[in-house]
């Protein structure tokens, strides 16, 4: 899967292209140039460099406007607002319910939006929570990226921002499944990539429902092997 490079070309592209985002180069809410011309800029295929943009999209960095193209602005983040850090298990659990009530929602309105970029960066930023599951690493801010892509998709704003004010209990949340699991790593790894699958294929499908219902699945799921120990 992974090459002789110390880096594959499209984290590469990531990198540099993000470092330029809000700079004279690409100031905020300014319109990316096509992609050929950034193809030419990085010196990077058409697809190494749809790569890159998809993960931008995914972490908010870039969204895309139909007909129009990519344009820079800055992750959503709400303004004084915060849901306060995880004090206990009982706290923990409530959050996992509530991220499920929510999310499940926001998957539903994702498939029913089933724009191809959108989509295209949740693919991205699966792939690249694989890669790095593959690798041996942790893939926290990869795992979150996943479902911030899709909470992108929905095209709610509020959904996105939602999302954003919680990503340090959803880091918490992942942190504590995988250090208190008693299963093998690989089979949890496993488990986990099916259900993230399964929500992509239901999403970009267009099917409501069932990106509703794989969404639940994957969350309770997280519910389980974080207290059915």
């Amino acid at each position: 899967m992974h090459n002789a490079r110390s880096r594959p070309l499209g984290d590469e592209t990531y990198d540099r292209l993000r470092d330029l985002l809000g700079s004279e180069s690409f100031p905020r809410d300014s319109r990316l140039p096509p992609e050929i011309e950034l193809a030419r800029r990085f010196a990077v295929s058409r697809p190494v460099l749809r790569q890159a943009l998809a993960r931008l999209r995914a972490e908010g960095h870039i969204v895309s406007r139909k007909g129009s193209g990519s344009y820079v602005r800055e992750p959503t983040r709400p303004v004084g607002f915060s849901f306060g850090p995880l004090r206990s298990v009982p706290d923990m659990r409530a959050f996992l319910e509530f991220r499920c009530s929510v999310e499940s929602e926001v998957a539903a309105h994702a498939a029913r939006r089933a724009d191809p970029l959108a989509i295209e960066a949740i693919r991205q930023a699966r792939w690249r929570l694989e890669a790095e599951a593959d690798a041996g690493q942790r893939g926290l801010e990869a795992d979150v990226a996943f479902h911030q892509a899709i909470a992108e998709a929905s095209g709610n704003r509020f959904f996105i921002a939602t999302l954003e004010a919680f990503r340090e209990q959803m880091i918490a949340g992942i942190r504590l499944t995988r250090e208190l699991s008693g299963r093998p790593p690989a089979d949890r790894q496993a488990e986990i990539a099916g259900e993230h699958a399964r929500i992509e294929v239901a999403i970009a499908a267009g099917d409501e429902a069932a990106a509703r219902a794989a969404m639940t699945e994957h969350l309770h799921g997280g519910i389980r092997r974080l207290f059915s120990l």
